[in-house]
């Protein structure tokens, strides 16, 4: 290789990798909402072609039908329960205040067993000095409640932008997305079938992790639901909706929506019930969460169930809810790579 040839080629591998720069500055403030879009085109798949052969060859309406499942099964029930459990958290720590300046407190905590009866009292008496400190601070930051709200407004503005482009993104991948595939291929610079290894292993991962994280929300939410009944919980379907969507978030889950549902109870004068409760949300509900979820991805997956437990928790620390999916990903893709590596080169050298 000439001289002149080599400095063209290290010229053309600068401009490679401005316009990946570029590329990546255009596409960051949609990059939640496309790797949302890849992942549920690549779930949804299998039932848009089936859809498509009942319709008769028209992917573009079994797309759009699919799309419009989307918003009307998921996104409309998460934005409504957001409103409903905003104005029923207001209200709890509204009603929870009410109790502790009433005074009825005594009455419980005569109720309760001897060897509670001190640790109640002092935590209700925190709570009372927290809630007074509370109210003094929000009489106190009254003149700023317009900005906090101006900027609630702003954020709802963005997460419904983001929303809209995730369905338009979801529709296009699912009516092009073998074209899309097969182009990725062609430009690839990896060896010829290295891409579509990568791009099933991503398949492969998504579908494993959403299907997992679904069945194991309905398990929690079917445990925990056991628990309210025995409890008898006040306003049980709302705690059983808020129970399922907030499983969706491994470690944390529907064992907060228990505690919080057996705090309900303990200031209503159920102590007994709030108990039983609370030890049956993190004992019996939250170790639902630690086995069952790795016990599923692990099926599909080539990972250990411990490492697929930390790659979902560290995700959600990295990146939040998107994590749970990113996470894993990028253990997979790191194996599937050095599996690569390790099968096309090192037997080569």
């Amino acid at each position: 290789m000439t001289r002149d040839e080599l400095a063209a080629k290290r010229f053309l591998f600068i401009l490679l990798l401005g316009a990946l720069v570029l590329v990546g500055f255009v596409a960051q403030p949609l990059g939640a909402a496309l790797f949302l879009a890849a992942v549920l085109a690549v779930v949804m798949n299998p039932v848009q072609l089936r859809l498509a052969r009942w319709l008769r060859g028209r992917p573009q309406i079994a797309a759009a039908l699919l799309v419009a499942a989307v918003a009307l099964l998921v996104v409309g029930p998460v934005l409504a329960l957001s409103a409903v459990a905003v104005r029923e958290a207001t209200d709890g720590v509204r009603f929870l205040l009410e109790v502790l300046r009433s005074g009825d407190t005594g009455v419980l905590l005569d109720r309760m067993p001897a060897p509670l009866n001190e640790y109640a009292a002092r935590a209700l008496a925190y709570l009372g000095e927290a809630g007074a400190e509370i109210e003094a601070h929000v009489r106190a930051q009254g003149p700023k409640a317009a900005s906090a709200v101006g900027t609630a407004v702003v954020r709802t503005g963005a997460l419904l932008f983001q929303l809209a482009m995730m369905l338009i993104a979801l529709f296009f991948l699912l009516t092009s997305g073998r074209e899309m595939i097969a182009w990725v291929d062609s430009v690839s610079p990896l060896r010829r079938g290295q891409t579509r290894e990568l791009l099933t292993e991503f398949r492969k991962v998504s579908y494993s992790v959403i299907v997992s994280t679904i069945i194991t929300a309905g398990v929690q939410t079917l445990v925990a639901l056991a628990g309210y009944l025995i409890a008898g919980v006040p306003k049980l379907a709302f705690f059983v909706g808020v129970t399922f969507f907030i499983a969706l978030i491994p470690a944390i889950g529907a064992a907060v929506v228990g505690l919080a549902a057996a705090l309900v109870l303990f200031v209503t004068g159920h102590p007994y019930m709030a108990l039983f409760l609370a030890v049956w949300s993190v004992a019996v509900v939250g170790l639902v969460d630690n086995v069952v979820k790795p016990y599923l991805i692990k099926g599909d997956v080539e990972m250990h169930g411990a490492v697929v437990f930390f790659a979902l928790i560290g995700g959600i620390a990295a990146f939040g809810m998107i994590g749970l999916l990113v996470g894993p990903l990028a253990v997979a893709m790191l194996l599937t790579l050095l599996r690569m590596y390790r099968r096309d080169y090192l037997k080569e050298a």
